[in-house]
Order: structure tokens, then sequence, then C-alpha cells
């Protein structure tokens, strides 16, 4: 298989690393080193060409091919199973409702949250129970750096550069959490966003960090969405008023009371869609009476409709956390599903 990218000789693996940090090539930490043979196989699994094009970032007129984003993933620890993914979720992130330059080059410091469904997880052995925001699994861990990396080497997405986050936060090393399907009677996010059932499927989303919140002393549903709502409206008053998508993460103890009730994810999304609003009034109270004037009586919701929430089912099995994953600003950019390896609705071919 021809490459088309320059190659360097270097037999010392130590040398390689000092190459490409000198070169602002990594995101910190050790990479793997990108030889042809490895690049190859990952392309190879994929079926897919050296120089077939992914998409044109359209703001600069990037384009970003399958070979540049072999080369990241073999950095990133990727196995060429693994490589098919990351097609996918960069084919996801170009796709004009992400609005991929305004949420990797904005001074609020976002990161790619990636959700998995479908077989892959399976075939990855990407796991959604312990740990499932953290360093869970191997799969979800080189994936999502693989992202970052291709962001950084293809895109110049460097902190000081395009990157103009204040603070930035940890997700923006790796955010791809597995929903735990097999664990819930609850329909996967894919499906819940009108994908067909057993697709494969990842889902992007430009986030802000995981908020964790803490209730077990309820069975009740409402009490328990409450506080996932509560959490929402705080970011509302902290951070962006704006509505857009949210995105929380449910483990097993407080599903467990939820799906005991029937409460399942559109449910979910009704009742926090509600619940999480405040009146524009509420920033006086944490700093922001200056912006208030005379518009204290508005009233804001997190959600612009139920079906913005993004509800995932992920997560150990002890303990009434779950997290809130708040947007990058309001509706600015847009979760995008993606399936993975099949056409949605494409024409069939001509007899």
């Amino acid at each position: 298989m021809h490459l088309a990218s320059r190659t360097y000789d270097i037999d010392d693996v130590w040398a390689v690393q000092e190459l490409f940090h000198a070169n602002g090539w990594t995101d910190g930490l050790p990479i793997v080193p990108p030889t042809q043979e490895a690049v190859s196989a990952c392309l190879e699994w994929a079926m897919a060409d050296p120089a077939q094009l992914v998409g044109i970032e359209p703001v600069r007129g990037v384009a970003i091919t399958a070979e540049k984003l072999a080369i990241n993933a073999v950095m990133a620890g990727c196995l060429p199973m693994h490589f098919p993914v990351v097609l996918t979720i960069f084919a996801a992130m170009l796709r004009p409702d992400f609005l991929l330059h305004g949420a990797t080059a904005s001074t609020g410091g976002c990161a790619v949250l990636i959700v998995l469904n479908g077989p892959i997880r399976r075939e990855l052995s990407a796991a959604g129970a312990f740990n499932a925001l953290g360093n869970s699994d191997r799969a979800t861990a080189v994936i999502g750096r693989a992202i970052r990396l291709a962001l950084i080497n293809i895109l110049e997405v460097r902190p000081g550069g395009i990157d103009r986050s204040t603070l930035g936060h940890p997700g923006k090393f790796s955010f791809c959490i597995a929903e735990d399907e097999e664990a819930t009677s609850w329909a996967p996010l894919s499906v819940q966003r009108r994908l067909p059932p057993d697709v494969s499927a990842v889902t992007v989303m430009a986030a802000g960090a995981p908020r964790q919140i803490m209730n077990e002393w309820t069975t009740d549903p409402e009490e328990i969405l409450e506080t996932f709502a509560a959490e929402m409206r705080a970011n509302m008053r902290h951070y962006s008023i704006w509505p857009g998508n949210y995105a929380v993460v449910i483990p097993s103890q407080l599903r467990e009371h939820l799906e005991a009730a029937g409460w399942g994810k559109t449910e979910i999304a009704a009742f926090i869609h509600k619940r999480a609003r405040i009146f524009r009034r509420e920033w006086a109270e944490v700093g922001k009476g200056a912006v208030v004037r005379d518009r204290g009586n508005t009233e804001y919701a997190a959600l612009a409709s139920p079906e913005d929430l993004l509800v995932i089912a992920a997560g150990g099995p002890a303990g009434g956390f779950g997290a809130v994953i708040p947007p990058w600003l309001g509706d600015k950019s847009r979760a995008v599903t993606e399936p993975i390896g099949v056409c949605i609705d494409c024409e069939p071919p001509k007899s």
C-alpha cells in the first residue's frame, strides 16, 4: 500500500518520542510510532484507500484523508479494529451541524464527547460500567485520544494556536464512552436518535466537563431526576443560559429505580425539559446582575425540546451517582449521530 505522508528513518523509540514532542505532534503523552505497516493495517481493516477523502473542514478548507486519520489512530494506540470507528467519528464531526471549527477554536474549552452504541462495543470490548467516564477500557481510551491527536495534527488545533481554550478539561485527552446496553431495558442512544436497532453507531457532542451528582436517598423517579435538573440549572446560572444538547449519564443504581417505575428515556427527557429552566433574574444571585437588565422575568430552558437530551445508560453498579454533561455553548453546535459501516437512507443501486 502506497502512503503519501513523509517518512522518517529512526530506530530508537525514544528518539521517536522526542521528534514528535519537538514538533508539537503529540498531546503531551508518549505515542506509538506510526510505522507504515501499522498505518496500512488500519486502512486495510477499514477497506479504505489512503487517499480516501473523509471530508473537508469548511472554514479553512483542510482535506481530511483516511491516511492522515490512520496515522493519528496508530499514534493514539489504536488497533486496526478501532479504525472504522475513528473514521466514522471524524465524518460525524465534519457535519455542518457540529460546527467543528467553532467547537475546537473557542475559548470555552470544550472536548468532543463520543458515545458508542451497537454491536461494535462488544467487538472492541468497550466497557460501559465501572469508571465509564474514565479509563474504563482500551478501546474508548485510544479512540477518544485518536480524535484529539487528529485535531492537533491535521487541523492544527493546538493550545494557543487554533485552540484558544482558557481552561479546557481532561476530556480533551479522551472523552469516549460506551453505553451499557446489556444492563438496561432502555433503547440505546443511537435508537433514541432514530437509527435502527442493532446498528453500530457513534454520537459526537461538543461538550463541557462532566458534572457528577449524587442522590441515594430516594427511589422516586421525579426526585432522582430533579437532582439532574438542578445541576443543569446550575450550569445555566454559572456558565451558559442558552439551550442546547445536554447529556445525562445514569448508572445502574439510579437507573434501576427509574426502570422499576416504568420510566424510559422519553419520560426522563420530558421531565427534565420541564424542570431544567431558570429566570434571567437568577443571574443576579451569582454575580451576573449587570447583564440581567430589564429581562429578569424571562424564562430560559436548558433544552429547546425533550429530544435535545442525550440519555446514556452507563456507569458502575453501586452508588447513587450520575453525571450531567453540558453543551459547549447552547445550540451553536449540535450533537450528531452516525452509523458505522452502513449507509442509512441511501438510494438503492440502479438496476
